[in-house]
């Protein structure tokens, strides 16, 4: 019995130096394989955009914004009080590792029966916030621990507290406490009031729950409790916490209630990308965006989806609005981006249908017919196809006008065998469309795929009577204190009156309004536009101008298969007709007359008549040329 008791005496000892020993190696491994902390306290390279509409209001931000890297002494000394409290009460009590901290946590989650709490101090997350992957283990939450040994025998306390602040994330894209000032408040960290101070730490612990963009009311809730928590530290005086919570901090900028707006913020990241390349600076974006008139593409879209149907079977819509010279002001790229990011207006390729025929008849003017030209609308066979009219018949002799508003097909597809299907293309080509056309004999009928953005583009130009019109959505580009980029209107021949026959061709254009397929779309002012509807109703199209605005609507399925009695003159042109309603009915700067907005942001009073005169080329014609003059 001596011997056995002896020997398990052995092996306990034995068992428990083997232990240590393991402890000790496993702390050496981990000690060993802690990230190295060159560059420490130097700001990490975050670029991002703040984007801003042409009221100067900022209405999305993208990529990581950072402000300036703020030294300890430069901070308010309530910022830092706010932080302490809500975060690590016992900051400047601890040495990195709050012993007591973790109990009070480890308690409450027992009681709580779920994880509610953490023990990690200021110094630990500072920590894993810089040197460590935000992975859940053991090693990082031994690796953290001995980090913050090593930062709080290295720093002063107020210089941990400033590296923490400079490098936490405060949600919406902002990392530091200047850039979360700038981000909220348009202003420095330096500047902040006891209010801000409080909704800023609030933010921390969750930045998308206590989001102020999202949710005002619960980021103001949360900064009144951090309030209450300084106020018990005795960081501030009872009359400061009420005065605070009266005025609680509200937002310089707009809370993010318009979530359609990142279709249009999606694609100014991307041309941002194209116009410099890859950037190391936080930028500032002017676009052309016009809130208004985003607003009502927005709420003209919405109601129209609610009639398209839901779910799988849905009809998707895209709009795109812009000024003559090609200044978006509005672009909705589908019913809901929060289900879908896919931008329908410049990323989705579908067919044009007839919207095409604007270039046959180009062309075909250019060739020296006129829009009195007769055409016989017959049976025709070109290469062994035979196109056919949506209507399945025939009307014989017609004038090019009629065949083009009534958007005959035999006439356009005989326009294109006479003039040349490359003529056709070069002309297309001259007015913006780059995407893929070949000259099969469908080519009359826009069978081949483009964007809404860059067909719209194309219908500008013939607005503006000008060669081309550059769609464009950024005005101006800003980072490290200057200007990287300004847009200039083309200069030359490209904004100049060219030799065309456009006058005849907006005459038939206005013809499809009045009297052809775009009947639908009359809304009681001058315009012009043209329908287009693909091969089995898969896609419709209406794209039209008055002389102010140049408006191109798409309407199909995703999956490109076909809707049943979808056209370009049915739903296409009424969602067309509704937003231009909209538009004309709202109230301009002077509250009276109507407005939109061209590419200076003014607000335009509309002179072509009074809505009750006919519709005529000559009121088409001087609005559009008093943009110009």
């Amino acid at each position: 019995m001596r011997d056995r008791r002896r020997l398990g005496w052995r092996d306990f000892i034995i068992v428990l130096l083997s232990g240590a020993v393991a402890v000790m190696g496993t702390f050496a491994y981990f000690a060993y394989s802690l990230p190295l902390p060159d560059g420490f306290g130097e700001a990490p390279d975050r670029p991002s955009m703040l984007l801003k509409a042409e009221n100067d209001e900022v209405f999305a931000s993208r990529g990581a914004f950072r402000g300036e890297w703020l030294a300890a002494e430069e901070l308010p000394e309530q910022l830092r009080q706010a932080v302490v409290a809500a975060e690590d009460r016992r900051f400047y009590l601890h040495s990195g590792i709050d012993l007591r901290g973790i109990g009070r946590a480890v308690a409450a989650n027992v009681e709580a029966g779920e994880i509610r709490q953490g023990g990690s101090t200021i110094t630990q997350q500072l920590a894993k916030t810089y040197f460590l992957e935000p992975d859940r283990t053991i090693k990082r939450k031994v690796q953290d621990m001995m980090l913050a040994l090593w930062l709080e025998n290295r720093l002063a306390k107020d210089d941990i507290l400033a590296n923490y602040l400079n490098s936490v994330y405060f949600g919406a894209g902002a990392y530091g406490v200047d850039a979360a000032a700038w981000r909220y408040f348009r202003k420095s960290a330096r500047s902040l009031s006891l209010s801000e101070s409080a909704m800023l730490a609030g933010l921390i612990r969750a930045p998308s729950r206590y989001s102020p963009v999202k949710d005002l009311e619960t980021a103001q809730a949360r900064a009144a409790m951090v309030l209450g928590l300084m106020l018990g530290e005795g960081y501030i005086g009872e009359d400061e916490a009420q005065a605070a919570r009266a005025e609680p901090a509200v937002l310089a900028i707009a809370p993010d209630a318009h979530p359609g707006w990142n279709y249009l913020a999606d694609w100014v990241e991307q041309d941002s990308h194209r116009l410099l390349g890859p950037m190391a600076a936080d930028l500032s974006v002017q676009t052309t965006l016009v809130p208004e008139i985003q607003n009502l593409a927005e709420d003209t879209i919405a109601r129209w989806s609610g009639i398209l149907g839901t779910g799988e079977e849905a009809v998707e819509t895209a709009l795109v609005a812009m000024t003559l010279d090609g200044a978006v002001v509005a672009m909705v790229g589908g019913r809901n981006y929060r289900e879908s990011q896919f931008n329908r207006a410049t990323q989705a390729k579908r067919q044009p249908g007839s919207a095409f025929k604007l270039f046959v008849y180009l062309a075909a003017l250019d060739a020296g017919f006129r829009p009195d030209s007769l055409a016989v609308d017959e049976p025709i066979e070109v290469d062994g196809w035979k196109p056919r009219n949506a209507s399945g018949e025939f009307r014989g002799q017609v004038t090019l006008r009629t065949a083009f508003a009534e958007s005959i097909n035999t006439v356009a597809v005989k326009l294109t065998e006479h003039i040349g299907r490359e003529k056709v293309i070069g002309v297309a080509r001259v007015l913006g469309i780059t995407s893929n056309l070949q000259p099969t004999p469908s080519l009359a009928l826009g069978s081949f795929e483009t964007t809404l953005l860059e067909l719209t583009g194309a219908y500008a130009a013939i607005a503006a009577d000008v060669k081309r019109v550059e769609p464009y959505v950024i005005r101006e580009i800003r980072g490290r204190g200057r200007t990287l980029y300004e847009y200039r209107s083309p200069a030359g021949g490209d904004r100049g009156t060219i030799p065309w026959k456009r006058d005849a061709m907006v005459n038939m254009l206005m013809a499809a309004v009045q009297t052809g397929t775009g009947r639908a779309s009359a809304f009681g002012r001058p315009s012009a536009g043209k329908t287009g509807t693909s091969e089995d109703n898969r896609d419709g199209w209406f794209i039209g101008f008055t002389g102010d605005l140049v408006v191109g609507v798409w309407a199909g399925r995703d999956d490109n298969k076909p809707v049943e009695g979808l056209q370009g003159g049915g739903i296409p042109a009424r969602i067309w007709r509704d937003f231009m309603t909209a538009v004309y009915a709202a109230p301009g700067a002077d509250g009276k007359e109507p407005f939109v907005a061209d590419a200076a942001t003014k607000h335009v009073p509309v002179s072509a008549g009074d809505g009750n005169d006919p519709l005529s080329l000559k009121d088409l014609g001087d609005v559009i040329r008093q943009l110009f003059e």
